[in-house]
This record gives structure tokens, sequence and C-alpha cells, in this order.
């Protein structure tokens, strides 16, 4: 029996010895927190911003312009690209060889036709040769060449008319028009004559240039309606060749008429010097906005001409800068690689990228989750920062364009808003995970990632306290100096140019067609882009200075800017704590003093505790009377109070300041002051006095200690926990009678060791070494208030 109860004892002790979980196991507990899953999913949902808005999925293209390759380069896939310049030549040709448009005004032509049948129908109407009016009939018979040699006779006009007299040829005219059929007839004729004049339009010169359309023919619509266009040879329409040929038509019309050879003679022999000695109108002009239409449509129809690269074929020449032409050709063969590729490059692109992305993401977590947790308690914390990291790489990925070459402006604010959010080495570390994605993103060399560094490394380094808007523009001007010579010095190595070299002095020398002179073009380009990028720094510190309230609003953080403002004493709940509480005033003047010196022993920020200190006790101005710092005279407003109900009375003066911060707008961090100055301590003066009630007063009510106690929270700074300790101190210091070093020095150590046997500190992250700092920095500026004077001898009062 006693066997099978020494087994039963030792499976119950097997049974109840168990060993701790596996890391796996303590991981799948952790992940199955929603907090956890709504974390991961955040920065998961990050990522897939980041790869999509950087084009993750196509890799990334390595050529910049500018680059210097150091051998040729030559296509691997066979691909066809637009030849521009054979393409520019087809297209001046057909513009050369399109039909310009011109509209014809023919009103002007059918009113020159019917002036000449009105003179006509003058001189046949005319009962003689003396009743005619001169004027008429010197347009037919006068040449304008005689007019300084006198008047010609009618031989010198024709042959035909030798022997005869201006009458005789008169009357000769009238003989010829015997009827009104042979009027008729003489309209028609010279209405057929003027047809084809009509029809197509005079003019001088043509309204368009040698490059701007055929020189041989044109096309001609009537004016208002240019839909209705008939080509015209521009000889038949130039009024220096048609002149000739109308005159040659009128001939042949009125030779057709139903009267003699000799009278039909005489006709034409008239009608045609009435013409001669008319100016012919241009009827012609060029229509812009249906020629524009011609030449779409020829542009239209000649389309784009095509080179085919086969692989092997040269793409780019080695030793000399990639031009936009290089790179547009480059950028073509790397579309069509990526195309031919199909799904399967994609995907692997993708898988890196990710992979990519993982691997910081570890990396960074790790660093957050031991050294800044409360990131990641906080959501909006985690997803402010993943925002301003998807922002921010964004930004880089368009600000490389060749045109702009600025992305160290994004990742400089970026590195300077981390670092002034949180500290040094988070901005620095997340600065170069998101320039390590940018440069990789973008296919650019280990070089390139270097100045980038280089720039976050500067400006997250210098980047200590802000007490001035300049400070910051100092910062971009030393960030820029840094980025100058570090580009100087890694483009010397690698034979490389950086920045925007590439987009002023390459585009000229394309433009020039200078020839490349490897010594002075590299060292001038290698400058002009090491300068680029410092300017791009110095640019990025005048943005902080405009941003940095966003920031300091964006992360509820205060610069020492932001302290300075709040610290004047001009602020109304300052000037309100003064008048009604001159006391409580003074003593958190006091508290300030002591506090900065000690937050400055131990490097904490001095300023922040200066200004928390000026405000933490401003709940007291709501019922002042209850504070002794503020009692006149004997009168004690808790000698009529129970114990209880004076300990209520002293710790709500820390929810009245706060509700009053909070009322003002005052940041979290002041507020945080005033709920934390006092801990979770005891008021145990009335404590003590509840106590007493109770032992003289068995039967009274109960003293729980809870009641008197101050909410909290404990100090969950530095800061704070120095601030605790300096009220403590300084209030207490004004009741010792005889303030001796020694005594202060033993006062201060009491309360330190009190305030940290309870726990006080436990949450600030206060050291023993940093506590022991405080404490002598509060024992020696104490010592200074309350330090002796000489006692001088009695004088006599004088009036």
């Amino acid at each position: 029996m006693s066997t099978g109860g020494q087994k039963r004892q030792l499976l119950d002790r097997r049974g109840s010895f168990s060993l701790p979980p596996s890391p796996w196991a303590q991981m799948l507990n952790y992940l199955q927190h929603v907090g956890v899953l709504l974390r991961i999913g955040a920065c998961l949902l990050a990522a897939v911003m980041m790869w999509w808005l950087t084009s993750g999925w196509t890799g990334s293209f390595p050529f910049r312009r500018g680059y210097i390759p150091d051998r040729d380069i030559v296509a691997s896939v066979q691909f066809a690209v637009r030849d521009q310049e054979a393409t520019r030549r087809q297209r001046e040709q057909a513009r050369r060889e399109t039909l310009c448009v011109y509209s014809h005004d023919r009103q002007q032509l059918a009113e020159l036709r019917k002036a000449l049948e009105d003179k006509v129908f003058q001189l046949i109407g005319a009962a003689s040769f003396e009743s005619l009016e001169k004027s008429v009939w010197d347009e037919f018979f006068v040449d304008d060449k005689s007019a300084d040699s006198g008047r010609k006779t009618p031989a010198d006009i024709s042959p035909l008319f030798k022997g005869m007299t201006e009458e005789d040829v008169f009357k000769a005219f009238q003989e010829s028009f015997t009827g009104d059929m042979k009027l008729a007839s003489f309209e028609l004729a010279i209405e057929r004559a003027f047809q084809r004049v009509e029809e197509d339009g005079l003019l001088e010169n043509l309204g368009h240039q040698l490059e701007d359309g055929s020189q041989i023919a044109i096309l001609v619509h009537p004016r208002g309606n240019p839909k209705l266009v008939h080509q015209v040879e521009v000889r038949d329409a130039r009024i220096a060749e048609v002149a000739g040929l109308l005159t040659t038509r009128v001939t042949q019309e009125i030779n057709s008429l139903p009267i003699t050879k000799e009278q039909s003679s005489h006709v034409a022999v008239l009608v045609n010097q009435w013409l001669q000695h008319q100016r012919l109108p241009v009827t012609l002009e060029l229509n812009l906005e249906r020629t524009e239409q011609e030449y779409e449509t020829a542009m239209e129809r000649i389309g784009e001409a095509r080179r085919v690269y086969r692989p092997g074929e040269r793409l780019a020449v080695g030793g000399k800068p990639l031009s936009s032409q290089d790179l547009e050709l480059l950028r073509f063969e790397y579309q069509h690689q990526t195309e031919q590729a199909g799904w399967g490059r994609m995907v692997s692109c993708s898988l890196a990228f990710f992979g990519m992305y993982g691997a910081l993401y570890v990396l960074c977590g790790c660093y957050i989750l031991f050294h800044e947790p409360r990131i990641l308690n906080d959501f909006r914390h985690l997803t402010t920062i993943l925002s301003l990291v998807v922002i921010t790489g964004s930004l880089m990925h368009v600000a490389a364009r060749d045109d702009w070459r600025v992305e160290i402006v994004p990742i400089t604010l970026f590195a300077m808003t981390i670092t002034i959010a949180y500290h040094r080495e988070l901005g620095l570390l997340l600065a170069a995970a998101v320039s390590l994605v940018h440069a990789v993103s973008q296919g650019s060399a280990l070089t390139e990632w270097l100045i980038l560094l280089s720039a976050v490394a500067a400006s997250v380094l210098m980047l200590a306290r802000i007490r001035s808007r300049t400070k910051l523009i100092y910062v971009g001007l030393c960030t820029g100096v840094v980025v100058i010579l570090t580009t100087i010095g890694v483009g010397t190595l690698v034979g490389q140019m950086f920045g925007a070299s590439d987009v002023s002095i390459f585009s000229t020398m394309e433009n020039a067609e200078v020839v490349w002179n490897p010594r002075f073009s590299f060292v001038s380009g290698l400058m002009q882009g090491a300068f680029w990028y410092g300017g791009c720094a110095l640019t990025a510190g005048f943005l902080m200075t405009g941003l940095l309230p966003v920031v300091e609003w964006l992360f509820d953080v205060q610069t020492d800017i932001s302290l300075l403002e709040l610290g004047d004493a001009a602020h109304p709940l300052l000037q309100e704590l003064s008048r009604r509480a001159p006391g409580t005033y003074n003593h958190s003047m006091n508290v300030a003093s002591l506090g900065e010196a000690a937050a400055a022993a131990i490097g904490a920020n001095s300023l922040l505790v200066r200004v928390g200190a000026y405000f933490h006790d401003i709940g007291k101005m709501l019922k002042p009377e209850y504070f002794v710092e503020n009692q006149v005279g004997d009168d004690n407003r808790h000698e009529s109070l129970l114990p209880a109900m004076s300990s209520l009375v002293i710790i709500a003066h820390v929810k009245d300041g706060a509700d009053l911060a909070e009322h003002h707008n005052l940041p979290q961090s002041i507020i945080d002051f005033i709920e934390q100055h006092h801990g979770t301590t005891l008021v145990e003066f009335f404590f003590s006095e509840a106590t007493k009630r109770k032992e003289d007063d068995p039967d009274g009510p109960e003293t729980d200690e809870a009641n008197f106690r101050y909410p909290g929270p404990k100090p969950q700074s530095r800061e704070a926990g120095i601030m605790m300790l300096a009220d403590a101190v300084e209030s207490a210091s004004r009741s010792l009678e005889d303030p001796a070093p020694a005594r202060i020095e033993g006062l201060v150590r009491k309360i330190s060791k009190k305030r940290l046997d309870v726990g006080q500190f436990h949450d600030c992250g206060l050291t023993l070494q940093e506590l022991h700092a405080i404490e002598n920095s509060l024992i020696k500026s104490l010592a200074a208030v309350h330090h002796g004077r000489v006692k001088y001898p009695d004088q006599e009062q004088t009036a």
C-alpha cells in the first residue's frame, strides 16, 4: 500500500511540474491578441502601399541621366522604338507636300466682268461718237504707257486699225452688234472666258512658305463654304500668268460669236485693251484653320517610324554620360524586357521587395519594442509613424525624377520629424531604413544611399534642443555642407556624378552639341550636383521651420521654442495665479529654479521641468486660502474642517489644475506634471490628524488611508520625477527653523529616500545614480536660497 501511495505522490509531483512554453508557443499566444493583429495589419497595409506607390512589381531601373557606364550598354532583347529623327523628317516632308487651303471671294471677279459688259453696252448704246463720254472711250482706247508721249493713233493700238480714225473704230465696233441676240451672245462669251478664273481665283503670291506646304498646287473653296474644295494649280491662279491666259480666252470666245472675223477681231482688241487697263483683283486668302486640319490629316497618314534593335546591338556608349535620348532608349528596352518576363518577374520582384520590407520591419520593430514600447502600445503613434513612412517614400519616389532630383528634402524632413517627436536613435534608424528602401526601389547604387544617409545622420545628430527658429536653418546649412563633401568624395571615388548635375550641364551639352570633355565636364557636373544636394538639405531646414508647429501638434510634443512661449510670465494662467495665490506663485517659481538645475545635472529636459513647475499648482488658485503659503495671519480654514474634508480640498487641487490646463489648451506634457507631481503620496499631516482623532475617539469613523492619498499617477518621466522631488523639498525647507546646509542635506536625503521606498520613482526611469545627482543639485540650490547673512549694527532712524 505504501508503494502505491508513493507512486501516486510521484505522479502528482510530475503532473504539477510544467516547463515554460517554447518561444513559438509564446509567439502564437502573443499573436492571438486583437491589438497585436491590428498592429501587424497596419504594418502590412503600409508595406502594400509602399509597394504599390513605388511600382515594386516592375523591379528597379538602374540608369539615370548623366550616369557614366563603364562599358557599352547593349540590348538584351529585341525591341522596336520610335525613330524620332526619321519621323521628324517624314513629317517635315509631308508638311511640305500638303496642299494649303485658300478661301476664294468670287464677287470681285464677277463685278469686274459686269463692269466690262456695262462699258460695252455704253459704247453700243451711244447715238454718235461725239455724244459718247470721253472717259468711257478712253478706257478702251488709251494705253497707260502712252501718257508721256501723247495720244496714240488707232494704228498704234492694233494693225487692224491702220488708216482708221477713232470715230471709224467706234462705228466699226457698233456695227459688230446689230441685234439683241448678238448682245446676249457677247455676255455668254465673256462669262465663258471668265469662268475658269472665277472658279479658281487669283493671287499675286502664295500666303505660305516653302516648308509650310506645296508650291505647285493649292486647295480652293468658295468663301463661306470651306467644305467645298477643289485643287488648283498655282500657275492657274497667279495673276502674272493668268492675265495673258485671260486675254487669250476672251479672244477665243469673241471669235466664236456669229459675226465676221474682222468684226470679232475689232471687238477682241478693244475688250482686251480695256482688260489690260484694269487691275485684276486678289481673291484668294490663306485659310489657316482649314490648312491646319490638312496638316493634321497628313500627320495621321504618316504615323511614326520605328527602329528595331536586336540583342547585342549597342544602346549607349561606355565612358560617356547618358543623354536624354540614351535614357529613353534604355527605358524602352527595360519595359520590353519586363513585358516579356511576364508574371514570373512581377512575382519575384514583389517577393523580393516584401522580403526587404519584412526584414526592415523586424529590425525597426525590435528596436522599438525594447527602447520605445510606447509607440507599440499607442496605436495612434504607430499609425502616424507608418503614415509618415509611406508619405516620405512616395515623395522620394516622385522627387527622384531626373528633372528634379530633390529626394534629400523629404528624407531629411522625415529624419528631423522623428527626432523631434522621439529621439535621435529612432530618427536615424527609421530614416536610414526608408532611404534604403528608396535606393533599392530606384535601382541606385550603394553610393547614392550613402549620400542620403549622410544627410540623415547630419540632420539628426545636429538636431539637439530647438530654442530658436534659426536653429533649424543652421541644421539645414550644416547638413548641406556635410552632403556636399560626401557627394564630392563618393563621386570622386566611383567616378560618377549625382544630384542635378545631369539636368543642366548635360541638357546644355545636348542642345549645343558640345564634345564630351571627361576631365572638365566630370568635375563641373560633380560640383554642381554636390551643391544641388547641399541646397536641397538647406531647403529642408527652411521647410522644417515652417512645419514645426504641425509636427508638435501631430505628435503632441513641445520643442524649446513652444516651451519658451508657454513659459512667458504674461500667460493668462500665470497672471491669474500671481493675483489669486501669490504664495503659490512664488512657490512655483522657486520649484522651477530648483527643478531646472536638477534636470540639467542629469541631462534631462531642464526647460520642460521649469515650465512644468510654473503650472504644476495652478489648481490652488480656485481655493487659495486653504493652502498655507497663501494664508495671512492666524486665519486657518482647516481648523473648522474634519481632516478627511481638509484632505479632499488639498487633493482636489490636482484635478482642478488638470481641468484648468485642458480648458486653456496647455499641452499634455504640462498636464502630466500637474497630475503626477504628487504621485500617489499620502497627505501626511491630515492623515496623522485623523489617526489621532480615531485614537482619542475609538467610536469615531474609521480612518481609510486611501482617502488621504493623491490619485496619481506616479511620475512617468524623469522630468516628472525631478519635479516631484523639487516640489517636496522646497515646501519642506520652509519649515526649517535653522536652514543650515547640514539640515538641508538631511531633509533632502530623507524626502528622497521616502519617495523611493514607497515606489514613487518606479515608473519614471530614474536610476539611483541620477537620483543621487538630483539630491546633490537640490541641496546646493536650497543652500543658496537659505544662505546666511551678516547682521548689521542697528542704525538710527532718520525722518
